[in-house]
């Protein structure tokens, strides 16, 4: 399989702090992850001034202020974008962010990003969809709360604008932090495949990392999974982020599972070769047989190595007559 795609989701979990964005870039770089990945938007135009915090919202950060409030503190500034992006630059890792509102996607595509996500959020906002697609070479589709109806209108919406399906990647995700095993349903993401043609990959709110590590055993080319320097920093999504040292050890289990998925071809490898006459076996004489004995039960049995007449062939040599004497042991011949 080709390579899987490993986003760092630093997203909101700077915290408004410039230092610790540059400190979760570094981290996403340290982890061997392929793209560090923040979120672009404005409260004015993504919430009105009353909306209501999601409930894990409110365990994480509290009911004292509005969503509005909350994220007013989260915006990254176009100057910030420019600071971010360079340092990315310097450590290695591709720069991506999520923008909210079409405006966002706009400086986003003038700061140079071509790889757009749309966040599970907004896959029903048609204007949005329609702007993105005018931007992004590549397009990766969030599917938190959606139904295969709303996949499908939104991978329509790409295509009626010029996106090939083939340059669409779509995320199977559940929308709660941290998700809930029983809430996964990671089958899902194969009837997405199947249903629509794309390439699909896994957006991971679970704690822990086995369940993204499962999604490419089963096929994803993208994982995009949370990180933060510490779960118990203030904040929407720390608690549902992996701290760095699990991060990696994500990452080194995922390339690893790329590798063990190798051919779907069934055959020996090349270590199993040099194995396979050593573990397989072969007709031996159980005791001293005289030329002309026939063979028996009795007088032939399975040995190792594996490198005579295989025990495969015992009704076609059982009831013959030995062509000379054999030594206990010694492989049988015809």
């Amino acid at each position: 399989m080709s390579k899987v795609l490993i986003i760092a989701e630093a997203g909101v979990n700077h915290n408004g702090d410039m230092q610790l964005a540059r400190r979760l870039i570094d981290a996403a770089a340290e982890s061997g992850a392929d793209i560090v990945k923040f979120q672009t938007f404005a409260a004015d135009r993504l919430v009105t001034r009353s909306a209501a915090k999601a409930d894990y919202q409110v365990e994480t950060t509290g009911a004292s202020e509005s969503q509005y409030e909350m994220l007013s503190r989260l915006e990254l500034t176009p100057s910030m974008h420019d600071d971010l992006i360079a340092h990315a630059s310097i450590r290695g890792i591709e720069f991506m962010s999520t923008a909210f509102d079409e405006d966002s996607l706009s400086l986003l595509a003038a700061k140079g990003l071509k790889r757009f996500k749309v966040p599970s959020g907004e896959i029903t906002n048609l204007p949005y969809l329609r702007r993105m697609a005018q931007l992004a070479d590549e397009v990766i589709i969030s599917t938190g709360m959606s139904t295969l109806d709303e996949i499908g209108a939104a991978i329509s919406v790409f295509e009626a604008s010029g996106t090939q399906r083939q340059r669409i990647t779509v995320l199977h995700c559940t929308t709660e932090y941290p998700a809930p095993m029983r809430e996964v349903n990671l089958r899902a993401m194969q009837t997405i495949a199947d249903s629509f043609g794309v390439a699909v990959g896994y957006s991971d709110h679970t704690v822990g990392i086995e369940v993204a590590v499962a999604a490419v055993a089963m096929g994803a080319c993208v994982i995009e999974k949370h990180l933060t320097l510490d779960c118990d920093l203030p904040g929407p999504d720390h608690k549902a982020s992996l701290e760095p040292e699990p991060f990696r050890n994500m990452v080194v289990a995922i390339r690893h599972i790329e590798q063990a998925l190798g051919s779907p071809v069934k055959g020996p490898s090349p270590s199993e070769l040099r194995n396979k006459p050593i573990a397989r076996r072969s007709l031996v004489a159980a005791r001293a047989i005289k030329a002309g004995e026939v063979f028996t039960a009795t007088n032939v049995v399975a040995k190792r190595p594996g490198t005579g007449i295989s025990p495969m062939r015992w009704d076609e040599v059982i009831g013959t007559a030995a062509p000379r004497d054999f030594e206990p042991d010694e492989f049988l011949s015809l």
